[in-house]
C-alpha cells in the first residue's frame, strides 16, 4: 500500500475495509504518555507499537459488532458514557483553543511584568589572588593606569572568569556571594573596590555597569501563563454551564448492615445533622 506524500492525514493501516490514520496513532500516543507535544514518525518503534495496538483494538471491535455485542444494554451504556467524555473533551479543546490565543498570552504577560518587583543589577569584573599583599600590588598597578581586564587575564586565579578579563556578567545582590554583593552594590560605576576577602581568597572588583533588572522574557513565563489561563477558562466554562443547568441530586438511602443505623447520602452539599424528622431533644428515659 502506497501513501501519497502530500496527504495531510495519511492512512497508515486498513483493517477489514476500515482505516486507521496517522492522527489516530498520534492521538493514542499522546493519551498514553500524557504529553500533548509528543510527535511520532511512521517507521519509528513507538509509532509501530501504538499502531499495532490500534489494529488489535479495531479487530476486537469489528468482531464484537459481528457478534452483535454492540446492541447489548451494557455496550450501549458504555458507548454513551464514552461519547459524553469525547464530546466534553472536544468542547474543552475547542473553547480553550479559541480563548488561549497569542494575543491573550501577550496581554497577560504585560500585566504580569508590571507586577513583578524588579531590582538593580550590577555588571562587574574581579581579580582573585591568594594574599592581601598580592591584592595590594595589583591595586597599585591599577592606580598607575593598568587595564583591569588585562591584569585579570594575567594574574587572576579564578579560572572560570580569568580569560574573560574577570567578567562576572550581570548579577543581583541576592544572586551572588554576600561578600561580592556588599562590595559591588556599594562601589560606584567605573571604579575599583578596595581589596576584600572571601572564602576563596582576596579580590579586587571593578563595577562596569548598573541597570534595572530586566523582566523575565515572555518565553520564560509562557508555560505558566498558558497553564494558569487554561485552568481559569476551564473553570469559568464549567461554572457557567452549572449556573445555566438544572441539576438534581436526590437523596440516596444506603441500606444498613445488620446492627447498623440507616445512613442517608444527600450529595456533597448536604449538611451534617439529624436525619429528616428528628429533633435535638434527648431521648426520654424509659
Amino acid at each position: 500500500m502506497r501513501i501519497a506524500p502530500d496527504e495531510a492525514d495519511p492512512v497508515v493501516a486498513r483493517v477489514d475495509g476500515t482505516v486507521i490514520r496517522r492522527s489516530d496513532v498520534e492521538r493514542e500516543a499522546r493519551s498514553q504518555s500524557g504529553d500533548d507535544e509528543v510527535a511520532l514518525q511512521p517507521g519509528e518503534v513507538e509509532f509501530e507499537r501504538v499502531l499495532d495496538e490500534l489494529v488489535d483494538q479495531r479487530l476486537l471491535a469489528l468482531e464484537a459488532r459481528r457478534r452483535g455485542l454492540h446492541q447489548s444494554e451494557e455496550a450501549r451504556r458504555r458507548m454513551a458514557l464514552a461519547e459524553e467524555r469525547i464530546l466534553g473533551n472536544v468542547l474543552v479543546e475547542t473553547a480553550l483553543a479559541d480563548a488561549v490565543t497569542e494575543e491573550t498570552i501577550q496581554r497577560i504577560y504585560r500585566e504580569q511584568i508590571r507586577l513583578i518587583p524588579l531590582g538593580e543589577e550590577v555588571r562587574a569584573r574581579h581579580i582573585l589572588v591568594d594574599t592581601r599583599a598580592e591584592a595590594d600590588a595589583i591595586a597599585q598597578l591599577l592606580a598607575e593606569g593598568r587595564d583591569f581586564a588585562e591584569l585579570a587575564v594575567a594574574m587572576s586565579q579564578d579560572q572560570a572568569t580569568r580569560l574573560e578579563g574577570g567578567d562576572l556578567g550581570y548579577f543581583t545582590r541576592e544572586g551572588i556571594l554576600p561578600a561580592f554583593g556588599s562590595v559591588a552594590f556599594s562601589t560606584p560605576e567605573g571604579e575599583v573596590s578596595e581589596p576584600f576577602r572571601s572564602e576563596f581568597g582576596w579580590h579586587l572588583l571593578k563595577v562596569v555597569d548598573r541597570r534595572r533588572q530586566p523582566p523575565p522574557s515572555i518565553e520564560a513565563l509562557r508555560p505558566n501563563i498558558v497553564r494558569f489561563y487554561t485552568f481559569d477558562q476551564l473553570e469559568a466554562l464549567i461554572d457557567g454551564l452549572r449556573a445555566d443547568a438544572q441539576i438534581e441530586r436526590p437523596e440516596i438511602v444506603i441500606e444498613p448492615q445488620p446492627g447498623e443505623e440507616p445512613d442517608i447520602y444527600a450529595g456533597p452539599d448536604a449538611h451534617d445533622g439529624d436525619l429528616p424528622g428528628e429533633d435535638d431533644s434527648p431521648d426520654e428515659p424509659g
